[in-house]
């Protein structure tokens, strides 16, 4: 800590007020009038005096505020150290269970929806009937259709009868026989028709949704109903464009649940999507190659997919937090942390890719091990003296303490 000492111009001051309450009046020699007038000088001087006093202190200690400011305040920054991508030797995905069996079921034919015969989470067997459509036009349209057919089928058979006699032509045998045939397949399609207004379930399985209520016109393919198979269950999960680049190094998989904790299913790839989805991700199907509980693990469920990665097959690169990288003059930067001068300096590096889970992936200008300013790279410059900030400490939940 340092002192402050006053120097001999300010102790000059209180020199002055010492000789001044020091200097006794004569009071003997002096009349009243000047004895008061000379009371008053002094008192003014007084004055003058404790206001260079207050002065002189005021000065002193702002000097010693200068002195103590003038210390160098270290900046604190959160660091990280460089991994090399052979030290990471698996990765982790979300994912969501999925019935092997999805299906969205719909009329084939438009119109009113006149009843929806399940509830979301019944079980069905295939065949049960799900919903029915109004089919009052379906079955007008049969009967005219059944009408003209006896008509044309009378018409044709007569026609045929004078053919075989050879009292007509060909022409008009043709033009019988054709026609019959094509009354035929337009009373078939009014029939299929008629039946496609009711809706039965295609497998056994688990009402999921209920797209539909009863009263509403749907079209021709609008799903009503959404139902899952009761079969087998797989794993869905969406990897990075740069996973799949590499997916012949995607090794052993499996995935936990938090409602059972501590058990680990393994899983096997079964299909990957070759295109990518909306969000540049392509999508991976799982499926269980050992038991698991069914009753417990059911369509819709969170997961975690463990992914281990053959490391042979990886380059020198590290990884990096992204918030680690900043742009200057054009270029990608970091600020490496010296741990024995507590300096950081800048560096340029090459950025080869950003992953989606905030980490980039560094091809060159870093080594693996060193440390990295991770935040506070915009308050820090080349060469400045910081300070790491603390790990955060385990029994510090939360960092209220």
């Amino acid at each position: 800590m340092n002192k402050c000492k006053i120097s001999s111009r300010d102790s000059s001051f209180f020199s002055i007020f010492a000789d001044s309450k020091a200097r006794p009046y004569d009071n003997e020699r002096l009349p009243e009038t000047t004895k008061s007038k000379q009371i008053n000088k002094d008192m003014n001087n007084h004055k003058m005096i404790f206001a260079l006093v207050a002065m002189a202190l005021m000065a002193v200690t702002t000097g010693c505020k200068d002195k103590d400011s003038s210390k160098e305040k270290l900046q604190y920054v959160k660091t990280v150290e460089a991994v090399s991508m052979n030290r990471v030797n698996s990765v982790n995905y979300p994912g969501r269970t999925k019935s092997t069996e999805d299906v969205n079921m719909a009329f084939r034919v438009s119109g009113p929806i006149s009843q929806i015969c399940v509830k979301e989470g019944d079980h069905v067997r295939k065949g049960q009937l799900i919903a029915t459509m109004d089919s009052r036009d379906y079955q007008v349209q049969l009967n005219a259709t059944k009408a003209e057919y006896e008509q044309i089928k009378a018409d044709a058979e007569r026609i045929i009868a004078m053919y075989q006699e050879g009292n007509t032509t060909a022409s008009n045998y043709d033009k019988a026989r054709y026609g019959l045939q094509q009354i035929e397949q337009k009373l078939s399609n009014h029939r299929n028709q008629l039946a496609d207004t009711r809706l039965y379930a295609p497998t056994d399985g688990y009402i999921e949704t209920i797209l539909h209520e009863a009263g509403e016109t749907v079209g021709a393919g609008m799903p009503v109903v959404s139902m899952f198979g009761s079969k087998a269950v797989e794993v869905e999960v969406n990897i990075s464009a740069y996973d799949y680049a590499n997916r012949e190094r995607l090794n052993k998989v499996y995935c936990e649940f938090d409602l059972m904790p501590g058990e680990r299913f393994p899983m096997q790839i079964s299909s990957i999507s070759p295109e990518a989805n909306a969000s540049q991700l392509y999508t991976i199907r799982l499926r269980f190659t050992g038991p698991y509980d069914r009753s417990k693990i059911t369509p819709g469920m969170t997961t975690m997919v463990y992914v281990d990665i053959d490391t042979d097959s990886i380059g020198n690169n590290v990884i990096i937090p992204s918030t680690a990288i900043f742009e200057k003059q054009g270029q990608q930067h970091v600020f490496v942390f010296d741990k024995k001068t507590s300096t950081v300096s800048l560096r340029n590096v090459m950025v080869k890719k950003l992953h989606r889970d905030g980490v980039a992936e560094i091809e060159s200008g870093l080594a693996d091990g060193e440390t990295v300013v991770s935040a506070g790279v915009h308050y820090i410059s080349d060469g400045q003296k910081v300070a790491p900030l603390p790990p955060k400490s385990k029994s510090n939940v939360g960092g209220l303490l």
